[in-house]
């Protein structure tokens, strides 16, 4: 069904419509929330708390054709609000240890280039992983989190350029 049909439907109270119209982008939310919360449980209560907001104010949207970008904008606000929060702390217990040879290294890999992605400033974090880990584009991920295209090829280019001297150079 098309968008603008779903998002009219929606404005008038309809709960389907609203349903439908995120459960075609259900793997994109999910992916959005998990990328910022890490977590399978912290990301659905993210993704619940953004339903509800959607729910009381899709009669706030003005442009049909903008109701993905603005939910996953709300989607990205609810899970800054929820880690904001939380302040996480992360329990020992739910690390599941697997230190078969043949992954060790791509894991250790993984580790390393996550141990160096962390030490960047938020906003460098932020766009680059939305960028290479979600493979969005510079002008969705401006509108996601509401700045500039500009600003997003700068904070991709010089966080790339902080984590390459992170990493130790041209190595």
């Amino acid at each position: 069904m098309n968008i603008e049909i779903l998002v009219k439907k929606a404005k008038q109270g309809d709960k389907e419509a609203l349903v439908q119209l995120l459960m075609t982008q259900k793997k994109d939310f999910y992916k959005l929330a998990y990328l910022y919360m890490k977590n399978e449980h912290d990301a659905l209560d993210a993704m619940q708390d953004t339903i509800v907001i959607l729910y009381e104010n899709i009669h706030k949207l003005k442009n049909a054709d903008a109701f993905y970008s603005w939910s996953k904008t709300i989607l990205v606000n609810c899970c800054k609000k929820l880690l904001k929060e939380n302040k996480k702390i992360v329990s020992l217990d739910h690390i599941k240890e697997d230190f078969s040879e043949e992954c060790f290294d791509k894991k250790d890999e993984q580790i390393v280039l996550k141990k160096h992605l962390a030490n960047l400033k938020e906003k460098y974090q932020e766009v680059l992983k939305l960028h290479y880990f979600l493979d969005l584009d510079n002008e969705t991920i401006a509108k996601i989190i509401n700045i500039p295209v500009g600003t997003v090829k700068s904070r991709i280019f010089n966080g790339l350029k902080k984590l390459k001297e992170s990493l130790g150079g041209d190595e």
